[in-house]
C-alpha cells in the first residue's frame, strides 16, 4: 500500500472554497481556512475570470475577503483558493518610470513587471531613527524660509479644492533633490492623472514610480495603491535611497479606508469614520523617516475645507508639520497660496540657523498683527501713531506679500536666506518677538 504522503504536491487535490455571501464590498468564503492578511485568487468561471482578495477579518468559520477589483461577476460557483501568502509585489527597481495600479499592474501599455517574494516592511524602530537634520529645498520662499522642511519629514498639505496643491505637489516632483520619487495617486479623476504625469513631471518622469488607483476603482484598489507606494519607498530606503514619497490624497484613502471598515461592522467614530481608519492612516505615514542607510520624505495632501474637520485634525496630529493652502489667496492670484498663519513645521528651530529663525519669528509676528488691523484698515478707523508697532506692521505688509508670492522660478536655499534678511536690515533683529 502506497503511503499518501509519499504522492506528488501537484497530484494533490486544490482545496477550494465558495462564496456563500456578497454584500457591500466584501464576500464571505466558506471552505477554507485563512489568515487574516493572506491573498486569495477567485475564479469566477466566465471565460477564465479571476481576481485577487484578500482576507481582512473573520466570521465564526467564514472568512471575510476584500475582492481587488469588486464584486461585479462573482456569483455564488465562485472558486476561491489560497494564494498561500500575502502576496508577491512588484520589484521597486524595475517599477521606476513606470505607472502601475493599486495592484502592481501596468497602467502604461509597457510589459508587466515581474513578480518577487519578498519580506515583510517592517517600520523603522523609534530609537533607530537618526535626527532629521537635513534642511530639503523645495525651491519656494514661503516654504524654506519659514516651514522649512527636513529630509526624512513627513508633512501634510491641508487645501480646499482649487487652491493649487496638485501645482504645489508636482513642484516637488520636479524640485527636491532625491534618489527617486514614489507619487501615489488615489482616488483622482482619470483625465487628472495623465494631466499630472505629462505636465508635471517632466525630466522626473523617469526616476518616478506612479501608483494610480482612480476614484471609479474599488475602494480596495484605492487601499492597496497607497500602501503598496508606502511598500515600494521601503524597499527603495533599504536600498540606500533618498526617497521623495507623494500622496495624492489622504482623504480618499481614508474614504476608502470608512467603506471597508463600515462594511466589516465597525461603529462610525469621529467624522463618520471607524477607529481602522486611524490605524490604516498611522501605520501610512510611519513609512516616512530616515533609516542608517537611506531616507523617505513624505508630502501627503488632504481636502480639508475647515480646521476643525477631525479626519484633519487626526493627519496633523501625525505629522510633522502642515501646510495650509488658501482659496482666498488662489482666487486672489497669490501663489503659492500657502497660509502662512495657519502653517508649521515642527522642525523648524532646528533646521535653520538662529538669525533666520528670528526673522521668521518677527515675519509671522507682522503678519499676525496686521491681521488684527485689517478689518479696521479697511473701513478707514484705524489711526497712523496710535501704535509703532503695528505701523511697522502695516508698512512692511508689502515686502512680506512680496517675499510669500513666487512665479515658478526656484529659489535657492541661499538666496532665500538672503531675501529674507533683507526685509528686516532696517529694523535691529533684537526688535524680533522671542516667544
Amino acid at each position: 500500500m502506497n503511503d499518501p504522503s509519499s504522492h506528488r504536491a501537484d497530484t494533490l487535490p486544490r482545496l477550494c472554497g465558495k462564496i456563500v455571501d456578497a454584500r457591500g464590498v466584501l464576500i464571505r468564503v466558506a471552505g477554507l481556512s485563512l489568515h487574516i492578511g493572506e491573498r486569495v485568487r477567485i475564479r469566477s468561471g466566465c471565460e477564465g475570470a479571476e481576481q485577487q482578495g484578500e482576507v481582512v477579518g473573520l466570521e465564526g468559520a467564514l472568512a471575510l475577503v476584500l475582492p481587488l477589483h469588486g464584486l461585479r461577476g462573482l456569483s455564488p460557483i465562485c472558486e476561491v483558493e489560497s494564494c498561500g501568502s500575502l502576496g508577491l509585489d512588484v520589484d521597486a527597481e524595475q517599477a521606476r518610470g513606470r505607472v502601475i495600479d493599486g495592484l502592481g499592474e501596468p497602467l502604461d501599455g509597457g510589459p508587466p513587471l515581474p513578480r518577487i517574494d519578498l519580506p515583510t516592511v517592517s517600520p523603522i524602530a523609534a530609537l533607530d531613527r537618526p535626527a532629521i537634520d537635513r534642511p530639503l529645498t523645495t525651491g519656494w520662499r514661503a516654504i524654506d524660509g519659514l516651514l522649512t522642511c527636513g529630509e526624512g519629514q513627513r508633512l501634510g498639505v491641508f487645501a480646499p479644492a482649487g487652491a493649487g496643491k496638485s501645482t504645489l505637489l508636482g513642484s516637488f516632483a520636479q524640485r527636491i533633490e532625491c534618489d527617486t520619487v514614489v507619487l501615489a495617486l488615489i482616488g483622482e479623476r482619470s483625465r487628472e492623472v495623465a494631466d499630472f504625469l505629462q505636465r508635471h513631471l517632466g525630466e522626473r518622469r523617469g526616476a518616478t514610480i506612479a501608483v494610480v488607483a482612480t476614484s471609479d476603482r474599488s475602494p480596495a484598489e484605492r487601499l492597496c495603491a497607497a500602501e503598496l507606494a508606502a511598500r515600494l519607498a521601503c524597499r527603495l530606503r533599504e536600498r540606500g535611497q533618498h526617497v521623495l514619497l507623494l500622496v495624492d490624497s489622504l482623504t480618499r484613502y481614508a474614504r476608502a479606508g470608512r467603506e471597508l471598515g463600515l462594511a466589516l461592522g465597525e461603529p462610525a467614530g469621529s467624522g463618520g469614520f471607524p477607529p481602522s481608519v486611524q490605524a490604516r492612516l498611522a501605520q501610512l505615514v510611519e513609512a516616512c523617516g530616515r533609516s542608517p542607510v537611506g531616507s523617505i520624505t513624505g508630502f501627503y495632501t488632504m481636502l480639508c475645507e475647515h480646521d476643525d474637520e477631525p479626519l484633519a485634525e487626526e493627519v496633523r496630529s501625525l505629522m510633522d508639520g502642515h501646510i495650509q493652502l488658501s482659496s482666498a489667496l488662489a482666487e486672489a492670484a497669490h501663489f503659492p497660496a500657502i497660509d502662512l498663519l495657519r502653517s508649521q513645521s515642527r522642525l523648524f528651530d532646528r533646521l535653520v540657523p538662529t538669525p533666520q529663525r528670528l526673522h521668521a519669528a518677527r515675519f509671522r509676528h507682522w503678519l499676525a498683527r496686521y491681521a488684527e488691523l485689517e478689518w479696521l484698515i479697511q473701513v478707514g478707523e484705524y489711526q497712523p501713531g496710535a501704535d509703532a508697532e503695528a505701523d511697522l506692521a502695516i508698512a512692511q505688509r508689502p515686502s512680506l506679500m512680496r517675499f510669500l508670492q513666487q512665479q515658478r522660478n526656484a529659489s535657492s536655499l541661499r538666496q532665500t536666506g538672503a531675501e529674507l534678511a533683507r526685509i528686516f536690515e532696517a529694523t535691529p533683529i533684537d526688535a524680533a518677538p522671542h516667544g
